[in-house]
């Protein structure tokens, strides 16, 4: 049972979101976790070139291979991860979508659950509609949709994280200084394995 984790990164959150998810996954028997991160956009190279951190976090995931429509394919369960844009995902994320058109024309995807993870800059700054608008696309190709239940340690709080039962989140800060919280990473862990829980319920 192949168990996807892909995301986009620029500063490092939804790595370590990814990494987090990657390892709950993990924890099911039978799961073979596959970690793909999203193609760059040409036209943002030069921002990335630009900041010393994107360039360092960039550094760290070089033995990460590129996602491919095949992964998609092959994948039992996915969990797809990308820092917000204006309460969407970001234009990485949604070239990837975008490129599953003949996916969708076959039904390839269809049946199969995925879960979502976002990272943003504030607390309020899109982590829910992020979320929300990402299954729009995924609803499309078939998914089932799996969020994250209140019974999760850490969701229920007032405390200024991520945590939603849309997805897993955290918050950047606005200079991208701030680390995941250790109950947002514990939360990304759980959707990872309830990914593959689920995943491992349906080809059963």
């Amino acid at each position: 049972m192949k168990i996807l984790v892909v995301y986009y990164s620029m500063y490092g959150h939804v790595l370590k979101l990814a990494r987090a998810a990657a390892a709950g996954a993990q924890t099911v028997e039978g799961a073979e976790v596959v970690l793909r991160r999203v193609q760059e956009l040409e036209s943002n190279l030069p921002k990335l070139q630009a900041s010393k951190h994107a360039q360092e976090v960039l550094a760290r995931q070089q033995d990460i291979p590129i996602a491919t429509m095949d992964d998609l394919r092959a994948a039992d369960g996915v969990i797809f991860g990308t820092p917000t844009r204006f309460g969407n995902m970001c234009a990485q994320m949604k070239q990837y979508f975008d490129s599953a058109v003949e996916l969708w024309l076959s039904g390839a995807l269809e049946g199969k659950p995925a879960g979502v993870m976002v990272s943003t800059a504030t607390t309020h700054g899109g982590q829910e509609t992020t979320c929300l608008t990402m299954m729009a696309p995924l609803l499309h190709l078939g998914y089932i949709i799996v969020g994250v239940p209140y019974s999760t340690p850490g969701m229920l709080h007032t405390e200024g994280r991520g945590g939603t039962p849309y997805g897993a989140t955290t918050v950047a800060g606005g200079r991208n200084d701030l680390e995941p919280a250790p109950e947002d990473l514990e939360i990304a862990k759980a959707l990872g394995a309830r990914v593959a829980q689920v995943a491992q319920k349906l080809r059963a």
